[in-house]
């Protein structure tokens, strides 16, 4: 029986075997025995499918393979059960490439591998499987020409699908019962595989079943797949399963779809995000030198995931295809990309980069191209490709014209020191020569020796001629040695320095510095391995140990992974969730607090090494899976084998790590692993993992006790269940094995420079696992130790930087590992921090000053490097030249000279020499220079200076700086007259020299200004005579116009005794250093006018007596530096002001800030004060008053403050006496000065007064008084409000207010909780003006404030009244009346001192009877009587407060005037029906009460025009005189009713009814007759012939008289009663009522048939405001 292991993905092989020629014949052989028909083989680049009916082709780009797989089985549908795996491997010919191996990748679960196995529930058959497959082309043709491609249909039948069962349930008398189950079988054969190693086998097999070896006991997978054997005449054989064999089948089938599921949610859980990485160029572009109208092509391979996408640039500028057609091709396949230039000319010449970018980030690798050209003398044919001869004597280098090129560093980055957090730059200008413009360097930068590469954390930038790297947030892992690296080709140069980063200030004082280097060691799925190193700053408390954090990437929440502090600096990260990815950091504990938290580690996924390499490579081309046949039956689940190799790899107090080898015997499933702990010497075996397996052979094991001994053992399981355990460890004692390092030893430090010294020391001994050194400095007697390094420095040698020069140091140093920090070396010797002192370097630029017969002067430039002393003299050689042969070198002078120009004596005329100098120091005499060129010694007879010599710059700063020389040796014929000095930038050509000054100088020093702050110069002096000018001199060496840091000028002085003199300091002096003084930049011989003054790093020159003679430039120059120096002029003008300041300081005064002045305090005090600019504590006051000095007593209180300068003397109260000069005397050392005051007459009474005034003031305040005294303000509703501001008020206080000194009853008391106090007057007006005052009073004393509200204040408070009373004035409105038309306007209330005008279009109004204008209570009126068209127009009303008039305007015009005119005719008709109707105008009483017997004469007054007819009724119903009565009608107006004798019968309601045509009137009275008999009482106190009347309180109209309406009255014994009233004169008319009556008037209206009716009755206007000057007694309707 053959079986065939499960395909497996997720994993990476690397076999040479798969090609073997054995493997070969196998496969054949198996394919044989299968017809044909069951394997599915894809090699190399191509996948041809025989007799396959899908195919597709692969995509180039990504290398990725898709296998398509057809299922048809009619029209029904199936369900895959199975997962399909592939492989990739790249495959070579193993005759053509040895050296090649093959690369299997896994593939998506989705894909199909060869001999795909499918499986089907609800399906019988699966027809027609196919697999295409896509591979690269490259690989094909490398020798896997026998791939067959086939594909052929087969049915499968797989046993019922059965959930996994524990084998202990199976019964054993079942476990060989036959079941009904259906298998397909194989027959198979051994086949021997020869080419294959045992190991390499194991290999093949180990990789083949990797899923179900790695996940089987968690997820259950691992299947074992049985293929069908059919044979020739298509028969199936089967046989009867035994029931465990059909058990095990359907776990397996269960398992591999579990399988499925756990894969897919594996691959949704990952994130592959953080676990990528970013690009990297595997072969990175080459630079190429071509011939002109050559074809070029850069090749470069980039690796990366997600793919990178490749962008080429030239010259830092994206290159686009599609603007240059035919020039650019750009091509990417199979990760490798390049960029094609055709036809190359000189434009192409260029740097090209190509940048590689994914979502990680972005990389770029650098090209250049140079493309050369042939001279006319070169045979042309040279110039097409194909040709091998090269044109001699071209001399260019492979990557340019030049031989070779030189590189120089300008203005380099120094030793630097940093802080944690802070961001940090290095910079250094670099010069290369030649410079071909389009041929750029490539920068690097390291430290340590590592290439930096860019991040987040670590910026570059190159600009062409300046290099730099900026460190964004520095950190301690930033620290060290920091080399800038130029290549040009296979020349480069370098430049390092040192970059320190102290710790950040510690949040908690006392805390440690933060730990460093984080680093993941050792990742799988089970813990992550953190190291780091400990910090150099211990904050003063030894530390405790340390905290872990991490983070999962993507997220800001960070943990804490230890509980309690670890010392070992690595530590076991357990808990973390497969597939994730996680930073970490670490924070050192002492017992002052916890230190800020390290820099965070690199993201690190939770996965084995194996899983990570896979997720980070991409596969160049796919690779298909390799089947391995053989005898091995399938239907066994295998209990895997114990473990092999276990070690302990690391122990410390805290943890055990152990390794281990998965064992040889563990099927095809995957194997987890338990790990077991005990006690040595005991066999009480405990599990360390109880609940969840460990997935990788590694494992670490906590919670041990410290000191105890352990041994460890390992058992692995699968499906199959638990195997045998490991063999046991050895005994091992939870302690750190790493042993703390012991102290170094042999501390010595030697000099280095003038801030720095060379620490050197030796290892300690049986030290393991150094990380590194901690070194610490102090200054001998401090007491106080400082770390010179924060990051362990390797090697036993160290620079300490940052000393302080001259100090004594002593130094110590401390070894560092992972157990912890050692002990501290014994302290170094001190050493005092000198410059090493060393021979000097070659002097340079050799040349001839003067030549004559017999001898000739020499001068040179000074070495460059001094040897860290001063140069003590100098040794010149010679040597003759003849024909060009150099003679043997002679000595030209046996003692030292000390200047750099040597006349050579008893020389040969017309002879050649060759010279040579060397200088000398304290160390020695220095390399002698390179032989000058050859010159011939003979007499110089031109008649121009020869040149100067000595040309040194000093002083220079940003915009200047002084050149110096010496004359000519040789001056020509003629005295010289003059100098000229030329200069250009470095880089300029010749041509483009320049003289500075137009005119020749006398002196020999001039100070160049206008220089451009970082450009390099260079300058030479031209001597001139009568002849002419001479020849320049040498050009200096370049310098870069910059003022360094620290660069300090020089500072005139003129101290307190009026001493003059000109001060320097430096900070950058050696031992050595002098300070150097001259005028006009000439030594100072004559000390009778300067004395010069120095100490240690100061120095003073003094003038002794300044005058003209002292005029001039004076210079210091400080000796054995880098050029410090300074200097300052003094010309006539600074003479003067330093003169002016000398005789100040010798006779001082103290200078004033205010002169003697007084000032009244708060409680009347007069205080008299001065305020100098400042005192000494040793300055003095005296205080004089009329001559006479006056002391500190009861009545002066003076006082002197020498920190602010202010003097003061306070009098509590100013008499008279006190009338005088007040005069204070200041003394402050040598300095005195006096200020006074007169205080006599007027201006001595004004400040007594002042001062009683305040004094009072002071006392009023005590109690509660007034802050803001009375005032007024005009409310919006137009009232007048008195208020004031009141302070120290309490409960009890109490507040009155007063007119005209008569109190006011205030309605409500005020709770002062505003301190604001209020009366409110409404409607001001004339009346309220008087004298207001309110009173403010408790037990503390009283206070008033008093408002006259009279005249000119009075007029101007009512101005405000008018002005508000103005401002609320409504809209004018249009109004009819009976009388004509009505224009209104409401206020909030009307004051007469209010003018009101009216204007008609623009005229004034005269009013007249007829136009008048009023106001009725808020309203303001004009009436316009019989209104005419001419009356229409524009009506402006002006409201005048005083100052400015206030307008409302109507436009009584048109439809408006048209309807107020139509209704205006309305109510005048109404008007007059109402006026002339008849009416009844009185005399008739309500109720008449008579004695029967009696007579009743009653009579009234009636009304009309025309005159009224009248006619009476009695109970309703007419009524006609008789005998008994008589009725009258007299005149038209008298109406009388007369009954001689009354009767009972009398009785009734008796109505007079009065018409004509404008309406009708009735009025009752009701009479009430008593009869005699009736009669019982006799109502005493009347008079027998009175009757009772009761008058009429009201008219009613006849249309509101109601039948049936009775009242009760009282009826008063009377016998006889005549009732009569006066009735009013015949010919008086009726007046029309006033406005007051209008209401009443409505109410006594009585209309009848209704032919007329008032509808409304219009107020009489009364007379017009202009005419009577009278406020209007109606009030409107309105």
């Amino acid at each position: 029986m053959m079986s065939l292991p499960f395909y497996q993905r997720h994993h990476e092989h690397y076999d040479r075997a798969y090609r073997h020629k054995a493997l070969q014949s196998t496969v054949s052989q198996y394919q044989k025995e299968t017809k044909g028909k069951s394997a599915v083989y894809a090699q190399g680049s191509t996948a041809y499918a025989r007799g396959s009916a899908a195919y597709r082709h692969a995509s180039a780009a990504d290398f990725s393979l898709d296998s398509s797989a057809a299922y048809s089985h009619g029209s029904s549908a199936y369900d895959l059960e199975s997962a399909a795996y592939s492989y990739g491997s790249t495959a070579y010919d193993h005759s053509a490439a040895r050296s090649k191996r093959s690369a299997a990748y896994s593939l998506d679960s989705e894909s199909l591998s060869k001999s795909s196995a499918a499986y089907s529930h609800g399906s019988e058959s699966i027809n027609k499987l196919a697999a295409a497959y896509r591979l690269g082309s490259e690989a094909y043709s490398l020798g896997l020409k026998d791939s067959n491609l086939m594909i052929e249909d087969q049915s499968y039948k797989m046993s019922p699908k059965a959930k996994r069962a524990k084998q202990h349930l199976v019964s054993e008398d079942k476990e060989n019962e036959a079941i009904d189950y259906s298998v397909p079988i194989f027959t198979g054969r051994e086949v021997s595989i020869s080419g294959i190693t045992d190991t390499e086998e194991e290999r093949i097999k180990e990789s083949a079943a990797y899923v179900a070896k790695r996940n089987l006991f968690a997820t259950g997978e691992g299947v074992s797949v049985s293929k069908v054997a059919k044979s020739t005449s298509e028969e199936e054989h089967h046989e009867k399963k035994s029931r465990k064999v059909a058990i095990r089948e359907s776990a397996e089938r269960v398992a591999l779809k579990k399988t499925l599921e756990d894969t897919q949610a594996f691959h949704k859980k990952l994130n592959q995000d953080k676990l990528l990485h970013p690009p990297e160029f595997i072969i990175e572009p080459r630079s190429h030198t071509v011939w002109e109208k050559q074809n070029v092509k850069f090749h470069c391979s980039v690796a990366g995931w997600p793919a990178p996408r490749v962008t080429w640039y030239k010259n830092n500028v994206p290159i686009n295809v599609q603007t240059h057609p035919g020039k650019y091709i750009i091509q990417s396949r199979y990760g490798l990309h390049s960029l094609e230039i055709s036809t190359c000319d000189f434009d192409d010449i260029a740097q090209y980069r190509a940048s590689a970018m994914n979502v990680k980030g972005e990389i770029s690798a650098y090209a250049s191209l140079v493309v050369k050209r042939y001279k006319g003398e070169i045979d042309a044919s040279l110039l097409y490709p194909g040709t091998v001869s090269m044109p001699l004597g071209l001399g260019v280098s492979p990557h340019g014209y030049a031989s070779r090129f030189e590189i120089s560093f300008v203005d380099k980055f120094d030793v630097a020191f940093g802080r944690e957090g802070e961001t940090m730059s290095l910079g250094c200008t670099v010069v290369i020569s030649p410079d071909i413009k389009r041929f750029k360097p490539d920068i690097e930068w390291y430290r340590n020796g590592v290439l930096i590469t860019p991040s987040k954390w670590v910026q570059m930038h190159w600009s062409g001629e300046r290099a730099s790297l900026t460190l964004t947030h520095a950190n301690k892992e930033d620290e060290g040695l920091y080399t800038l690296r130029v290549v040009m080709g296979d020349y480069y140069e370098e430049y390092s320095s040192y970059v320190f980063v102290r710790d950040a200030d510690a949040e908690i004082p006392g805390a440690p510095g933060a730990p460093l280097d984080v680093q993941c060691l050792d990742a799988n799925k089970d813990y992550v391995i953190v190291s780091w190193k400990q910090p150099a700053v211990d904050g003063g408390n030894p530390i405790l140990g340390y905290f872990i954090d991490r983070c999962e990437v993507g997220t800001t929440h960070w943990t804490q992974c230890n509980e309690t502090p670890v010392k070992f600096a690595r530590f076991p990260v357990t808990g973390l969730i497969e597939g994730r990815s996680y930073i970490f950091r670490v924070r050192a504990v002492n017992k002052a607090g916890i230190s800020l938290p390290s820099r965070v580690s690199e993201p690190v996924a939770a996965l084995d090494p194996a899983d990570r390499a896979r997720l980070r490579s991409h596969p160049s081309a796919p690779w298909t899976g390799q089947i391995i046949v053989t005898e091995e039956e399938p239907t066994e689940g295998v209990v895997p084998g114990p473990p092999t190799d276990l070690q302990v790899i690391e122990a410390t107090k805290n943890y055990v790590v152990l390794s281990w080898k998965p064992p040889g015997q563990r099927g095809h499933e995957g194997i987890m692993y338990f790990v077991e702990k005990c006690i040595a010497g005991t066999e009480d075996w405990q599990r360390v993992n109880t609940e969840i397996p460990v997935k990788s052979p590694r494992f670490a094991v906590f919670d041990l006790v410290e000191g105890k001994s352990y041994c460890f053992r390992v058992r692995c399981c699968n499906s199959a269940g638990i195997g045998e355990p490991s063999e046991a460890t050895e005994a091992t004692v939870v302690d750190d094995k790493l042993d703390i390092p012991k102290p170094p030893g042999r501390i010595m430090p030697t000099r280095n420079t003038d801030t720095s010294v060379v620490v050197t020391w030796t290892e300690p001994p049986d030290a393991k696992e150094l990380v590194g050194y901690y070194i610490e400095s102090s200054v001998v007697g401090s007491g106080r130790w400082e770390p010179c390094n924060n990051n362990p420095v390797k090697g036993t040698r160290f620079i300490c930087h940052g000393l302080v020069n001259g100090e004594k140091y002593i130094f110590r140093v401390r070894a560092v590992n992972a157990a912890g920090l050692s002990e501290f070396s014994q302290d170094s010797e001190p050493i005092e921090v000198q410059a090493a002192i060393a021979a000097p370097s070659p002097p340079y630029d050799i040349m001839v000053l003067e030549s004559v017969r017999d001898s000739m002067v020499l001068g040179w430039k000074q070495p460059k490097v001094t040897g860290g002393t001063e140069i003590t003299g100098y040794y010149v050689n010679y040597r003759e030249v003849v024909d060009g042969v150099p003679g043997k070198w002679m000595e030209a002078n046996i003692k030292a000279i000390s200047e750099r120009a040597y006349r050579i004596q008893n020389l040969k005329e017309n002879m050649v020499y060759q010279f040579q100098v060397a200088a000398a120091n304290l160390a020695g005499v220095g390399t002698p220079s390179l032989p000058s060129q050859p010159f011939k010694c003979e007499e110089w007879t031109i008649a121009v200076p020869g040149p100067p010599h000595d040309v040194t710059c000093t002083e220079v700063r940003k915009d200047s700086l002084v050149l110096l020389w010496k004359e000519p040796v040789y001056t020509g014929r003629s005295p010289i007259a003059g100098y000229y000095v030329d200069m250009k930038e470095t880089e300029a050509k010749e041509e483009h020299w320049r003289s500075v000054n137009e005119k020749p100088l006398k002196k020999k020093f001039l100070k160049i200004g206008g220089l451009k702050e970082g450009v390099s110069y260079v300058f030479r002096v031209r001597a001139t005579n009568q002849a002419g000018v001479g020849k320049p001199s040498d050009v200096t060496d370049p310098v870069i116009a910059e003022t360094r840091p620290g660069t300090k000028e020089m500072v005139v002085d003129v101290d307190d005794n009026g001493v003059i003199s000109l001060n320097f300091e430096c900070d950058q002096m050696s031992p050595n250093s002098k300070f150097v003084w001259s005028k006009n930049y000439e030594p100072i011989e004559d000390d009778s006018r300067l004395n010069v003054d120095s100490k240690g790093g100061k120095s003073k020159a003094i003038f002794k007596d300044l005058g003209e003679d002292d005029l001039g430039t004076y210079s210091c120059v400080v000796t054995d530096t880098d050029g410090v120096s300074s200097s300052h002029t003094i010309d006539e003008e600074e003479m003067k002001r330093l003169l002016a300041l000398s005789h100040e300081r010798k006779f001082p005064t103290v200078p004033l800030v205010s002169e003697l002045a007084v000032e009244i305090l708060e409680k009347g005090q007069v205080r008299f004060w001065l305020q100098a600019e400042k005192l000494s504590g040793n300055a003095k006051a005296n205080f004089v008053f009329n001559d006479k000095e006056i002391f500190n007593g009861e009545k002066y209180k003076m006082k002197v403050d020498q920190k602010t300068g202010l003097v003061e003397m306070i009098m509590d109260k100013l008499e008279d006496k006190d009338e005088g000069t007040y005069t204070f005397q200041l003394q402050d050392g040598k300095a005195t000065n006096q200020s006074s005051l007169v205080l006599i007459g007027d201006v001595f009474k004004k400040l007594q007064d002042e001062a009683d005034f305040q004094r009072k003031e002071w006392h009023r305040k005590q109690g509660p008084h007034f802050v803001d005294k009375l005032g007024w303000e005009v409310t919006d509703d137009c009232n007048v409000m008195l208020k004031c501001k009141v302070a120290n008020i309490k409960k009890e206080t109490h507040i009155v207010w007063y007119k005209d000194d008569r109190e006011i009853m205030v309605d409500e008391e005020h709770d002062f909780k505003d301190g604001v106090c209020t009366l409110l007057i409404s409607e001001f007006s004339k009346k309220d003006a008087g004298t207001y005052e309110v009173i403010l009073k408790d037990d503390r004393g009283k206070d008033s404030s008093e408002l006259k509200l009279k005249d000119t204040a009075f007029a101007d408070l009512m101005n405000e009244v008018c002005r508000r009373i103005a401002l609320s004035a409504t809209d004018l409105k249009i109004q009819s009346t009976a009388e004509g038309i009505r224009l209104y306007s409401y206020v909030t209330y009307y004051v007469e001192d209010l003018r009101v005008g009216w204007v008609h279009n623009g005229t004034q109004i005269r009013f007249t009877d007829r136009v008048k204008t009023g106001v009725t209570g808020e309203q303001i009126w004009l009436q316009i009587n019989e209104p005419t068209p001419q009356d229409k127009g524009k009506y402006t009303m002006e409201l005048f407060d005083g100052k400015t008039a206030h307008k409302k305007t109507v436009d009584l015009s048109g439809q408006a005037f048209d309807e107020a005119f139509a209704e205006f005719q309305r109510l005048k008709q109404a008007a007059i029906a109402e006026k002339n109707r008849a009416r009844v105008l009185g005399g008739l009483p309500d109720v008449v009460t008579i004695q029967e017997g009696k007579a009743l004469n009653l009579s009234c007054t009636v009304w009309g025009d025309p005159t009224p007819e009248v006619s009476w009724l009695k109970n309703e119903k007419t009524f006609v005189s008789d005998a008994n009565c008589t009725l009258k009608f007299e005149s038209g107006k008298n109406v009388s009713f007369t009954i001689s004798t009354v009767s009972t019968l009398d009785s009734g309601k008796y109505s007079i009814v009065v018409k004509n045509k404008y309406g009708t009137e009735t009025s009752d009275v009701t009479v009430i007759v008593i009869s005699v008999s009736a009669q019982t009482d006799t109502v005493q106190g009347h008079d027998q012939n009175n009757i009772s009347v009761s008058k009429k309180k009201k008219t009613m109209t006849a249309n509101k008289r109601k039948e049936g309406e009775k009242k009760d009255f009282i009826k008063p014994h009377v016998e006889e009663i005549i009732a009569t009233e006066e009735a009013p004169d015949p010919n008086e008319i009726p007046p029309v009522e006033t406005e007051k009556d209008t209401k009443s008037n409505q109410r006594a209206a009585k209309t009848t048939d209704g032919t007329a009716a008032v509808a409304e009755m219009v107020p009489q206007p009364t007379e017009s405001l202009d005419r009577q000057g009278k406020k209007p007694l109606g009030k409107s309707l309105e």
